[in-house]
């Protein structure tokens, strides 16, 4: 959530500016508003001050008073109803408005505007035509997209033998890089949150539609970055405590409402998943460096199981709402042949301490400040699998285990049908 102040200062330049980013966000609405509600404010003020003053007076009222007393009521009344009116449209429109862009992130209306920072690694070169893993799992007898979607629906999996497995050895290897080499702290949150949990990191209320919510009033969490990054929700954190970082495995459910036809086919875009994410709770001044960082750790998975990907950065049409910059890592798929994101790593400098509440001090007796939060994929486990699937495939159907994947699954170094 952005200041008041500054969407005071800012709301018809941001509007304005960025039509593609804050339009139809209530922006351009805004400063009419809250400039209302201040002008009520001092009128409800001043007529309060005044039936003070006609009730300080001595003796018995006259009758002019009396009626200017009435008038006073009934005005207060009605000013104090359309103030609380005023403040409630506020909110409304501060709770879906977007986090502000960085100075470095690209303008443009859409994905098409995204630039690619880097790329690493060489597409492997096949001599024969690479499968998508759609056909080559199944072939392999270890995905099964029928008996999930018999069991389950549309845009759910089942995986068998080799596939299950390296699935579990994919949870250890990210956690086991991450806590041992990255410095992240591991930690199991909840699956399910309140929705405050889900206000907190942007979710609620503008993306209820692609959330999964229980009778209980629950929500299935969309991703690890909700109940890790609400860990620390309306505390106060020690300044000589950060940066913080944890790193979590959970599964992930998605209702995808607003994906319709992109991605539909095999694994890519499930309405449940396994992922391992990172989070980071920073100081202001250090979130730019510790983004960085933070995107090269789930690079670092990558090129530990040689899968070429390229990052890229978002531009303002394609920016989550929450970030105020944010890096795509995209794997390269050969059986698409295309590049296909498998990371996401935003810095949401204090937008979401903001709205969770989420505060340091430097020191003892200093006013608190809001942290800075972070998070990144590192990584999800599906689409990772279905990366080595494509890019470990042989001319005869079967796939390679990546090298550093190969103590994780018992020495396993091939899949082969059974």
């Amino acid at each position: 959530m952005l200041p008041r102040e500054y969407l005071r200062e800012n709301a018809a330049r941001l509007a304005a500016e960025m039509p593609e980013r804050f339009g139809g966000s209530g922006l351009d609405e805004y400063a009419a508003l809250e400039r209302e509600r201040r002008e009520a404010v001092t009128r409800l003020e001043e007529k309060r001050r005044r039936r003070n003053e006609l009730s300080a007076t001595k003796g018995r009222p006259s009758p002019e008073a009396i009626a200017e007393t009435r008038a006073l009521k009934e005005e207060i009344q009605e000013l104090e109803r359309r103030t609380e009116e005023v403040e409630k449209l506020l909110r409304a429109t501060e709770e879906i408005v977007p986090n502000v862009p960085q100075e470095s992130v690209p303008r443009g209306k859409d994905e098409t505007a995204n630039r690619v920072e880097r790329t690493w690694g060489e597409p492997p070169k096949f001599d024969f035509t690479p499968q998508a893993h759609w056909d080559l799992g199944p072939a392999l007898g270890i995905l099964d997209f029928e008996r999930g979607a018999k069991i389950a629906g549309a845009r759910f999996t089942v995986l068998n033998g080799a596939a299950a497995r390296m699935s579990r050895a994919l949870i250890q290897f990210f956690l086991d890089i991450h806590t041992q080499e990255h410095g992240y702290r591991e930690v199991l949150p909840p699956f399910l949150v309140n929705a405050e949990s889900l206000f907190s990191t942007g979710n609620l209320p503008k993306f209820e539609a692609d959330l999964f919510r229980t009778r209980e009033g629950y929500y299935l969490i969309p991703t690890a970055e909700v109940p890790v990054t609400n860990l620390h929700r309306d505390e106060i954190l020690e300044g000589r405590g950060l940066p913080i970082r944890y790193a979590a495995y959970t599964p992930c459910f998605r209702s995808e409402a607003g994906a319709a036809g992109r991605d539909t086919r095999g694994m890519i875009r499930q309405h449940q998943f396994d992922k391992v994410e990172m989070v980071m709770f920073t100081r202001p001044e250090d979130s730019n460096a510790a983004h960085e960082e933070l995107t090269g750790h789930a690079e670092a998975l990558l090129r530990r199981l040689g899968l070429p990907y390229r990052v890229v950065v978002l531009s303002t049409g394609d920016l989550g709402f929450s970030s105020a910059k944010t890096y795509d890592i995209e794997v390269w798929l050969p059986g698409v042949n295309a590049y296909k994101e498998i990371s996401s790593c935003s810095n949401f400098e204090s937008f979401q301490a903001r709205r969770g509440q989420i505060r340091f001090r430097r020191a003892e007796g200093e006013k608190p400040e809001y942290v800075h939060t972070l998070n990144g994929s590192g990584l999800p486990v599906g689409r990772t699998l279905v990366a080595i699937l494509e890019n470990y495939q042989r001319a005869d159907g079967s796939v390679a285990v990546p090298e550093a994947l190969r103590p994780y699954m018992g020495g396993l170094a091939e899949i082969r049908a059974s």
